[in-house]
C-alpha cells in the first residue's frame, strides 16, 4: 500500500520484498487491492465519452474541406483564412494543462459537462457567423472548451474501467475513435459541404453534445473534486503560455518561413518559458503537473511514441487531400469518402486487435508492430505519381496505415493513463493529449516545409508540370514521415516493458 505525502501525492510502492526489483510491467502496482463492484452503467458511460472524443478530433478537420466555401461567403483574405485553423490548435493545445488540472480539482464529470455545453455554444456561434472575426473568435472557444473536455474525456475513462479485458476494450474503441476522427471529419466536411453549407460544418456538433449531455447525468459516475486543491497560477501561466507560444511559431513557420522573426521569437519564448514551467513545477507546492507522471519510463516512452507517430502520421491528410483534390480532380464528398478505409483500418486495429492482444501481450510490441505496418503504407504513398490508380496505391496505403494507427494509439492510451492516482488523472490525460496536438501542430509544418521545398527544388531542376512537381514533393514527405515511424517503433520497443497493468480501484493506480 503506497504512503501519501501531503498534498495528496502519491509514493511509489516499494520494491519487491522477494527479489529486491519492481515487477516488469508498464508502471509500479501497489500490489493486490479489493476491486470494487462495477458500474452496471459503464459501457453506457463509454458511449458517452466516445461521443465527447469523436467532436472533439473530428473538429481538427472537418473545417478544412469547407474553409474555401467559408473564406468566399465571408470575404477572408488568403492571410488570414489560416486562423481558422489556428485559432482553434491555439487555444486547444496552449490550454490541456490546465484543462486537466481543473478537471482534478473541480471534478471530472462537471468539467466534462461544462466542456460540452461550451464547445456546442461555441459550434453554434460560429456556425451563424456573419463575419471573419465571429469565426476567429467561435473557432477559439471551440479548442478553450475542447481543452477542458478532452482530459476529462480519458481520465473519466481511465478511472471507470480497471479490469484489464474491459480496459482494453474500452480504450479500442477510445482509440479507434482517437485515430480516426480526424478522417472522420474529412469525410463529414466533404459531405455537409457538398450537400448543404460550410455552416454545418460547425452546426454538426450542437447535436453530437447536446445527445452527449443527455447522458452525461444518468450513466457518468465520478468522485467529487479535491478538496483543499489550490491552482498552480504561476505553473498555468508558464505552461500554457509556453504552449501557445510554441503553437503559434509552428503555425506561421509555414507563411513566414522558419527564419522570419515572427516564427523565431515566439519559438524561442516558448521554449524559455517551458524551461520555466519544469523548474517552477519540481518547487511549487501544488504543481500544475506533477513531474513524477512523466519521469515514469514506460509513460515518458508512451508519449515519445505517441508525439512521433503524430509527426508522422499528420502530413498523410494534408496531401493526400491536394493530391486528391488537385491532381486527381475528385470533388469535395468524393475526397472525403476516399479517407474511409484508414477509418476502417483504425476500427478494425483498435477494437478487433490491439484490444484482443493487450491483456495477453506487451505493449510494445503491438506499437512497434502497429509504427511498422504505418511506415509501409508511408513508403507505398511515397511510390505515386500523376497517373496512380487510387484502387492499386492509396486504398492499400490508407489500409496499412489505418492498422498501424489502430494497433498504435489503443495501447499508447492504455498504457499512457495507467498507474496514475486518481486525483492525478485529468492532468495525466491532458499531458497525452497536449502531446498528441504539439506532434500534430509540429509534424504539419515540419512536413509542409519538406514537400514545398522538394517541389520548388525538383520545378526548378526538371521544370515539368506542376502537378508532378507536387507529387514529387509530396513523395519526399512521404518517406520523412516513414521514418519518423520507425524511429517511434524504435522508441515504442526500448521503452515500454513488458506487461500490462493489474487491476486497481478507482482511487488508486489504475
Amino acid at each position: 500500500m503506497s504512503k501519501n505525502r501531503p498534498g495528496g501525492e502519491s509514493l511509489p510502492p516499494a520494491p519487491s520484498t522477494a527479489t529486491g526489483r519492481t515487477p516488469d510491467h508498464d508502471v509500479p502496482t501497489t500490489g493486490p487491492a479489493p476491486s470494487p463492484s462495477p458500474d452496471p452503467k459503464r459501457w453506457w458511460a463509454l458511449a458517452v465519452i466516445s461521443l465527447a472524443q469523436l467532436m472533439v478530433i473530428l473538429d481538427g478537420t472537418v473545417v478544412n474541406i469547407a474553409l474555401p466555401s467559408a473564406q468566399r461567403a465571408l470575404g477572408m483574405s488568403d492571410a488570414d483564412r489560416q486562423w481558422v485553423i489556428t485559432a482553434y490548435t491555439l487555444a486547444f493545445g496552449g490550454l490541456l494543462l490546465l484543462g486537466g488540472r481543473v478537471a482534478d480539482l473541480v471534478g471530472r464529470k462537471r468539467t466534462f459537462v461544462i466542456g460540452l455545453a461550451g464547445f456546442a455554444a461555441a459550434s453554434a456561434l460560429g456556425g451563424a457567423a456573419a463575419g471573419p472575426g465571429t469565426l476567429f473568435a467561435a473557432r477559439a472557444l471551440q479548442g478553450a472548451f475542447a481543452a477542458v473536455l478532452a482530459p476529462s474525456a480519458l481520465s473519466l475513462l481511465a478511472t471507470t474501467f480497471t479490469d484489464p479485458k474491459e480496459r482494453a476494450r474500452a480504450f479500442g474503441v477510445y482509440g479507434a475513435l482517437a485515430g480516426g476522427g480526424s478522417a472522420v471529419g474529412l469525410i463529414v466536411g466533404g459531405v455537409l459541404t457538398e450537400y448543404l453549407n460550410w455552416r454545418w460544418s460547425l452546426y454538426v456538433n450542437v447535436p453530437i453534445a447536446l445527445a452527449a449531455l443527455l447522458g452525461a447525468p444518468a450513466f457518468l459516475r465520478d468522485r467529487s473534486g479535491r478538496r483543499g486543491g489550490r491552482l498552480d497560477v504561476p505553473g498555468a501561466l508558464l505552461g500554457c503560455g509556453g504552449l501557445v507560444a510554441l503553437v503559434y511559431g509552428f503555425s506561421e513557420a509555414e507563411p513566414r518561413g522558419w527564419t522570419s522573426p515572427s516564427v523565431l521569437t515566439p519559438l524561442v519564448a516558448g521554449v524559455l518559458l517551458l524551461t520555466a514551467f519544469v523548474w517552477w513545477q519540481s518547487r511549487a507546492a501544488s504543481p500544475l503537473l506533477p513531474l513524477r507522471i512523466v519521469r515514469d519510463r514506460v509513460r515518458a516512452g508512451s508519449l515519445a511514441t505517441m508525439g512521433l507517430a503524430t509527426v508522422g502520421m499528420f502530413g498523410v491528410f494534408l496531401f493526400l487531400t491536394y493530391y486528391l483534390q488537385v491532381v486527381l480532380g475528385y470533388p469535395p464528398v468524393r475526397t472525403g469518402l476516399a479517407f474511409a478505409p484508414i477509418s476502417a483500418g483504425i476500427v478494425i486495429g483498435a477494437t478487433q486487435v490491439a484490444a484482443r492482444l493487450l491483456p495477453r501481450m506487451a505493449p510494445r510490441t503491438l506499437m512497434s508492430s502497429g509504427m511498422v505496418l504505418a511506415a509501409a503504407g508511408m513508403l507505398l504513398l511515397s511510390s505515386l505519381t500523376v497517373h496512380t490508380q487510387y484502387v492499386t496505391h492509396v486504398l492499400p496505403a490508407l489500409l496499412l496505415l489505418g492498422l498501424g494507427m489502430g494497433l498504435t494509439f489503443m495501447p499508447v492510451y492504455a498504457t499512457a493513463t495507467a498507474g496514475v492516482p486518481a486525483q492525478d488523472a485529468g492532468v495525466a490525460s491532458a499531458v497525452l493529449n497536449t502531446v498528441q496536438q504539439m506532434g500534430a501542430s509540429l509534424g504539419t509544418v515540419l512536413l509542409n516545409s519538406i514537400a514545398t521545398g522538394a517541389t520548388s527544388r525538383y520545378v526548378h531542376a526538371h521544370d515539368p508540370a506542376l502537378d508532378e512537381g507536387m507529387v514529387h514533393g509530396f513523395a519526399v514527405a512521404y518517406r520523412c514521415s516513414a521514418g519518423v515511424l520507425l524511429l517511434a517503433a524504435l522508441v515504442a520497443g526500448l521503452t515500454v516493458q513488458r506487461r500490462t497493468p493489474h487491476r486497481a480501484g478507482n482511487d488508486a493506480p489504475a
